[in-house]
């Protein structure tokens, strides 16, 4: 019974650190009596055993990155009650720690303006970018960065210390390795999130007066780039209560190193090592699906560096518009002068790879082969995820927030424009999305979830658990990356073949998702997020369908050309009265529709 005890108190991540390798595993199962197949397959458990706990506050952050330390920093400070929750831990899950570079923008040491800052990443994004956003990305970034070095950010390669700093001061609780899978909806608004523990049995039920996601953003589990973690969950989760999201048809084009592409380490420098440092305005147009382009036509790894014919791409014409004046050395070129130019690019005109000495403009450690489809299934940072209302980072349910990559915010546009932005973009829109939130918890009495809402959420989450048979989600996942990751699918695309993986994923929506089966909280984690990659791959396809042109990070090999004409808009995605997926154009710049 004394060993039975101590199995339940400790939970498998405990157990691994303690025990250091498999001898020493063994050693210390026979020490506790712990069965050996607890610690190499989690244990099937009792899904009628699970506790419930419910926990009441003002405001709810999901997320423990840079968006998600402002938001709970910010909301506190404005008088709220905060709780923030992880799948992770406090800034080191995510892409949070991978983020080497933070724009701060100084009026006083720079030579543009706040406005010319403004209109110089439109050109550079081809009128793409939320102009609300990236000014306000720009004119808050220092006041951040300031914050940032009183916290002790830039003292070292890791983020933990520094972010439990202001978290600590103000007693702000943290609850980590959570897995939140519902967004709960009464009364047209939002009213709190469910989810569950991974080290504990328990599922979990937040009654919040309002909702930050700082999840970020999300792919298909793919090799070579920090992505692995994060699946999409809270702009689904969004989705699935009737937000409007946006732009997933962009893409990333973060690269790796062709040998060894599963170690992001490697592909990208000593990552653990580097401390994070401040950069200036560099305007860009960089690491949209370039290399995928040359590696497309060239039937091979592309490469870094300029058109020679080491890098056999010097035949390589037509591909991805570049608009003139831009490059990716990080710096602009110079804006176009005289008259507004026209963008279009013209038939048959090169394009292609960019030009510079080698590896110039790539991101450290990133000189030499690579291959593009490293983070398969992102979107360019800040260009997909919740669409905003207005400039407060709201959204469309009253009382849900979003900041960072979980807002399609569009602060940088459809392409990479100024480094170290994203960073940046995500610690301002944290604060503003913090003091908004709290601002609206004062204006409500209180919140209770119905108890028929968490009988019925309850079963949602627990489901997979409950299946006597079924499809692993591992299976699922191997399954919808064969069908997503392809450059000739997510990256170049042409309507009969989108079409066609289509039609699978909307098998594996129909059929395969449903019978998804877990026999313990770790598989339970996977289903959920199996599920969320799967609504997402329906979303990439069907607006890169919907888009008939060739854009920024988005290419059509049908379509290669832009078209001014009929998309200066942004493509929202709803769920419809039926449950459908309902598609609308939302023009550049505006605010979307009720």
């Amino acid at each position: 019974m004394k060993n039975q005890n101590k199995i339940k108190q400790i939970s498998r991540r405990k157990f691994i650190t303690l025990a250091g390798g498999a001898a020493a595993s063994l050693a210390a199962m026979s020490a506790i009596g712990m069965p050996i197949d607890w610690a190499l397959n989690n244990p099937e458990i009792d899904v009628d055993s699970l506790d419930i706990d419910k926990i009441n506050t003002d405001v709810l952050v999901i997320g423990s990155g840079m968006a998600g330390l402002f938001a709970a920093v910010k909301a506190n400070d404005a008088g709220a009650k905060v709780l923030m929750v992880s799948k992770g831990r406090l800034g080191a899950s995510g892409q949070t720690p991978f983020a080497k570079g933070i724009f701060a923008f100084d009026p006083e040491k720079e030579d543009l303006s706040l406005n010319e800052f403004v209109e110089k990443v439109s050109q550079s994004a081809l009128g793409t970018n939320n102009n609300a956003y990236t000014r306000q990305m720009a004119e808050h970034s220092l006041a951040r960065v300031n914050e940032l070095k009183e916290w002790g950010f830039f003292d070292s390669s890791l983020y933990n210390k520094s972010f439990s700093k202001p978290i600590e001061q103000r007693n702000i609780p943290v609850q980590e390795r959570i897995t939140i899978t519902h967004l709960i909806k009464e009364n047209e608004k939002i009213v709190g999130a469910a989810g569950f523990s991974i080290d504990e049995q328990k599922v979990l039920f937040y009654e919040a007066k309002s909702v930050i996601l700082c999840t970020g953003a999300g792919g298909f589990k793919p090799n070579g780039f920090p992505i692995c973690d994060l699946t999409h969950d809270g702009t689904v989760m969004a989705y699935n209560i009737g937000a409007k999201v946006t732009g997933k048809e962009w893409n990333d084009g973060h690269p790796a190193k062709s040998n060894n592409a599963a170690a992001c380490y490697d592909g990208w420098g000593d990552m653990f090592e580097q401390k994070p440092s401040t950069t200036g305005i560099g305007v860009r147009h960089d690491l949209g699906v370039d290399m995928n382009y040359m590696a497309y036509m060239n039937g091979g790894a592309a490469k870094m560096g300029p058109p020679d014919t080491a890098n056999n791409n010097s035949t390589v014409t037509g591909g991805p518009y570049r608009p003139e004046g831009f490059s990716d050395n990080g710096g602009s070129g110079g804006s176009p002068d005289g008259e507004k130019e026209d963008r279009r690019p013209p038939k048959g005109g090169k394009g292609g790879p960019p030009k510079g000495g080698k590896g110039e403009g790539a991101p450290p450690g990133m000189g030499g082969s690579v291959v593009g489809g490293s983070s398969a299934g992102m979107s360019i940072h800040k260009s997909e995820g919740l669409v905003p209302i207005n400039d407060q980072c709201e959204s469309t349910i009253p009382g849900l927030y979003a900041a960072g990559d979980a807002l399609g915010s569009y602060m940088a546009g459809a392409i990479y424009t100024q480094i170290g932005s994203s960073l940046a973009g995500s610690a301002v829109q944290g604060g503003v999305a913090g003091e908004a939130a709290a601002k609206y918890s004062k204006k409500i009495k209180s919140i209770k979830i119905s108890t028929s809402k968490i009988k019925e959420i309850e079963e949602e989450i627990l489901a997979p658990l409950k299946k006597e048979a079924g499809y692993s989600p591992a299976w699922v996942t191997q399954t919808l990356q064969g069908i997503m990751i392809p450059n000739f699918i997510i990256y170049i695309k042409k309507e009969n073949l989108m079409k066609a993986a289509l039609a699978y994923v909307e098998e594996l929506r129909d059929h395969h998702v449903p019978m998804l089966k877990a026999s313990n909280l770790h598989e339970l984690r996977l289903a959920h997020e199996t599920k969320n990659m799967v609504i997402t791959a329906e979303m990439k396809l069907k607006a890169s369908i919907m888009r008939t042109e060739s854009r920024c990070s988005h290419y059509r090999l049908d379509y290669p050309e832009m078209d001014n004409d009929n998309w200066q808009a942004w493509i929202n995605i709803f769920k419809g009265e039926d449950d459908t997926m309902q598609f609308e154009k939302q023009p550049f710049n505006s605010w979307p529709t009720a």
